[in-house]
């Protein structure tokens, strides 16, 4: 088969048509990408000397840089519209910083962090002031203290979905996409402006002078006052097919899919809501955004959802959802022969090439090596899939393992 470009390569896969090899991804959104230290190693082994932004601070999340994007063949770039302002200026307005164990970054220009009474690192807001976000002197990342507070109550009359985006963010989003789309081969997935049900999104991104943290208040009034969530739901759909509408205006179908939604909705052992109660709360507003998406752009609907989801599945892909990340394939019932088996052809995989749990932080290379060549013969075959890890590399994963799961992905990613 003809060699293709990373465009032409991904566009087939999405759309079930044959391909020249397997699509690798490594950074195309925040969930499938890699900590600022595990990257740095990396680099190191290349003879990479640059510095390493930080794509977002709260995760300590490194954004991929060209170089290391074609030495390991990969094929997707991000547009993240929380990103954009910053992804348009150069090295010289991020702010540099020493992390964790020496580690070097630049923060987004934004960024300002601070020091609470215990010694911890506490991220600001825009005004200076402390936010629940703090990360220990030894820590890798920030967490929120403040996750499902005691006493934490959900006001629908505070609910505030954002419906739309300032011009000067637009703009950047439009030069951003036209960049890529024009002076690169990468296939484009976009992110930003899309909703969430079950996960944090729709209480901390899509709420205002409410109390964060609120996952369990919300998971209560899925069964108690479902016409309020309904409502809440509907509103929150509305707004992002205004924000979708903004966003395709300003990078029409450069990209070649969007992202609706992170909403993790699993464990490790099973989902967290019923599968039953899945479908008649949440898979009527997926379908709803999902539709216009499809009526209305050229753009897949890409889901990033974690855990031990296979009872979710099929209405995920009856409500409209075209790709499906991260495929924790350590979870309970997520085997991957038995997702491919199920539903291969029908859904693209986005994931699961390698288990980061078990194999990929404590394993030989040779190990890793292997297990992404046994991984690629269940989930290549047929097409629809895309590879990568099972959501971000941590920063304890030897640079070592890294660089040999991803030359695996390439050397064993051929056309079947």
């Amino acid at each position: 088969m003809p060699h293709m470009t990373s465009r032409e390569r991904v566009l087939r896969t999405v759309n079930f048509q044959p391909a020249d090899r397997t699509p690798i991804d490594l950074g195309a959104m925040k969930a499938s990408s890699i900590s600022v230290k595990a990257y740095n190693q990396v680099k190191a082994r290349l003879g990479l000397q640059t510095r390493s932004r930080i794509w977002d601070p709260k995760f300590m999340i490194a954004a991929v840089e060209d170089a290391v994007m074609q030495r390991f063949h990969l094929d997707v770039a991000p547009l993240d519209v929380s990103s954009a302002l910053h992804d348009v200026r150069p090295d010289s307005a991020w702010l540099p910083k020493t992390l964790y164990e020496g580690a070097e970054g630049l923060l987004p220009p934004d960024t300002a962090i601070g020091m609470d009474a215990d010694g911890r690192w506490m991220l600001l807001d825009e005004h200076r002031n402390p936010t629940s976000f703090r990360m220990p002197r030894d820590g890798y990342y920030f967490d929120d203290v403040a996750f499902n507070a005691p006493g934490s109550a959900i006001d629908p009359t505070a609910f505030r979905p954002v419906a739309g985006f300032t011009d000067d963010l637009l703009r950047a989003v439009e030069t951003r996409g036209k960049y890529l789309y024009e002076n690169t081969e990468y296939a484009i997935l976009g992110w930003g402006g899309g909703v969430c049900f079950l996960g944090l999104s729709l209480i901390t991104d899509r709420l205002s002078n409410v109390t964060m943290g609120l996952p369990s208040e919300w998971m209560i009034m899925l069964m108690t006052e479902k016409k309020i969530a309904h409502e809440m739901m509907d509103r929150s759909v509305e707004a992002s097919i205004s924000c979708l509408k903004q966003l395709h205006e300003a990078v029409g179908d450069r990209c070649f899919a969007w992202g609706i939604a992170a909403d993790d909705s699993g464990t490790q052992r099973g989902e967290f809501i019923r599968p039953e109660l899945w479908a008649e709360m949440i898979k009527p507003h997926y379908a709803k955004l999902c539709a216009w998406i499809h009526r209305n752009t050229q753009w897949k609907t890409f889901l990033h959802c974690c855990g031990s989801i296979y009872h979710l599945i099929p209405h995920m892909i009856e409500a409209g959802v075209d790709i499906l990340n991260p495929i924790q394939t350590s979870a309970a019932n997520m085997q991957p022969e038995r997702l491919q088996a199920e539903f291969g052809g029908k859904i693209v995989f986005w994931g699961g090439g390698c288990d980061t749990q078990r194999v990929l932080p404590t394993a030989t290379p040779e190990e890793v090596r292997a297990h992404v060549r046994e991984r690629l013969a269940v989930l290549k075959p047929g097409g629809g899939y895309v590879f990568n890890q099972v959501h971000n590399i941590q920063p304890n994963v030897p640079a070592e393992n890294i660089i040999a799961m991803l030359d695996a992905a390439y050397e064993f990613g051929g056309a079947s």
